[in-house]
């Protein structure tokens, strides 16, 4: 008997397992439309590349994408079985990601932003190839997501929480520590708890891996689940244990151990032994993975049983995610707002019962605006400072509320934060809750520091409620003129500081009001 060839439409790769006869027209038109929403997208994306050059935190966001790619690779067996067919369903959730992608581009939220990029590149996978093909790459399209260089909102949380447990063991351990916020006091010497200490880093690259370790030895759902969250739970609690170390073993050697560059060594090596301990761990439950064949088996028998979807159906799924993602832009650039000036013109000459003087705190607030303002001012022994970054015509690189537009940068600043805290406050006759801060200096100075926004008016301590409201005002073809204020005075033994602040801005606010007002109508 003659064996009959396989048809043209469905060549017999090297594996053994037949190319269903659908892929030769769905790859090029996921590529189309991939294509698409990249260059749709283009500054997002290359937003997201310059903060994994310049972050170490989020450096790994240059493995991610071939990561994944070889994931996917992996089950190429598996996926030439599957016949690819469109799934339109997907446009709503599509066009669902866009929004959410326009409203981070008018708060000028680069997290959402990039968050809703990265899944309008997810979801269009699906959209093209249908719900088998994603069904069988689902987590290497869901590690996608670890693209997205996100996380500093924990910053706050994880510190306290390592300020916390390193006392309490310090103290269970016969060491004798006194706390002030961030700021540890053992008998010779002081540490700081500042951003690096927080163990951001070490939580967003156990999870990275620790996922990925799980999906690569665990089959049961379960097992990987739980496996995950330990990746989440082990690093915080071995960064906790890494501060207590080193706080214990500077104290021990007098100083001359785990500091400088020897801490950060110390860090990463710790950290490095306390993961390939727990990868050790997980092995031991490790179970064997499918075969190829099995696998392609398993994806033939959830492939529909009928024949390859017209050709034209990819081409145009894929021009419909073009459409759908091109309308997002389009609506972006049709909202900005018209180029002004970028220095506004901000003065204070005068504040009833207080002179102005020179500023000698040498306290410098880290603000990229397109206008500062910084002054001091003296009232009998009383002296406030005073700074004002004003922002108009907003981007990426210059806008309020921003991580580069920080009052403390702690990888380059000499003052030691010590507590963080809110404070009611009246300006003019309205009351509101602004954001407090204690600093200390290297010499031994503390200082007390005010903050708060304006946005055309409005006024706000939230990060949140700031961009939302900027977002507001360009979507309403408005203005998107904003401050942020810093108030800040020395304090001493009997905390005077807070005092001299109150009446400060008591005094100064009508001032202060009335520059803004004029700037933001100023040409």
């Amino acid at each position: 008997m003659k064996r009959d060839p396989l048809p043209a439409a469905m060549p017999m790769p090297a594996s053994g397992v037949p190319l269903a006869a659908g892929w030769r027209t769905a790859l090029p038109a996921l590529a189309v439309a991939l294509a698409i929403v990249i260059a749709c997208h283009v500054e997002t994306a290359a937003a997201m590349v310059s903060i994994w050059y310049r972050s170490v935190t989020f450096a790994h966001g240059f493995v991610v994408l071939p990561i994944s790619a070889w994931l996917m690779w992996r089950r190429r067996d598996a996926l030439r079985a599957i016949e690819p067919r469109p799934w339109p369903i997907m446009l709503p959730l599509i066009a669902a990601a866009g929004v959410v992608w326009l409203a981070g581009e008018f708060g000028s939220v680069n997290a959402v932003s990039q968050t809703a990029f990265v899944a309008m590149l997810i979801l269009t996978v699906p959209a093209v190839l249908g719900r088998d093909v994603a069904r069988a790459i689902l987590f290497p399209l869901g590690f996608l997501l670890f693209a997205v260089p996100v996380g500093d909102f924990l910053l706050p949380t994880l510190m306290d929480w390592t300020g916390d447990f390193t006392v309490s063991a310090l103290r269970a351990t016969g060491v004798p520590v006194y706390r002030e916020g961030l700021l540890l006091v053992v008998p010779n010497g002081s540490w700081s708890i500042i951003e690096a200490c927080s163990g951001v880093r070490y939580l967003i690259a156990s999870l990275m891996v620790g996922s990925l370790f799980a999906y690569l030895n665990y089959r049961a759902h379960w097992r990987r689940w739980i496996f995950i969250g330990l990746s989440a739970v082990v690093p915080i609690i071995a960064n906790w244990v890494r501060a207590y170390m080193i706080v214990v073993i500077g104290y021990l050697s007098d100083n001359r151990l785990a500091a400088g560059i020897d801490h950060i060594i110390y860090g990463w090596v710790f950290f490095g032994f306390v993961m390939l301990l727990m990868f050790w761990i997980g092995s031991r439950w490790q179970e064997p993975a499918d075969a190829p064949e099995a696998a392609a088996t398993a994806a033939r028998r959830t492939s529909n049983d009928v024949a390859a979807p017209p050709a034209r159906r990819f081409w145009i799924v894929g021009a419909m995610v073009g459409l759908v993602t091109l309308a997002w832009p389009l609506v972006d650039a049709a909202t900005q707002v018209s180029e002004r000036p970028t220095a506004a013109t901000l003065k204070i000459d005068t504040i009833p019962g207080w002179r102005a003087v020179a500023d000698n705190t040498g306290f410098l607030p880290h603000l990229e605006s397109s206008t500062l303002l910084r002054s001091a001012w003296q009232r009998g022994s009383e002296t406030a400072g005073l700074g004002i970054a004003y922002y108009r015509a907003q981007n990426k690189q210059r806008k309020l509320a921003s991580s580069t537009s920080a009052i403390f940068r702690d990888e380059n600043s000499r003052w030691v934060r010590t507590v963080v805290s809110q404070r009611r406050i009246t300006l003019g006759d309205s009351p509101y809750v602004i954001a407090e801060t204690r600093v200390r200096a290297p010499g031994g100075r503390a200082m007390v520091v005010w903050e708060w926004y304006w946005i055309n008016g409005a006024v706000t301590s939230s990060n949140a409620v700031a961009k939302a409201r900027i977002a507001w005002s360009r979507l309403a073809h408005h203005k998107d003129d904003s401050a942020a204020i810093v108030l800040y005075a020395f304090d001493d033994a009997d905390h005077h500081a807070v005092d001299t602040l109150q009446r400060f801005v008591h005094d100064a606010w009508p001032a202060i009001d009335a520059a803004l007002t004029r700037a933001a109508g100023g040409q």
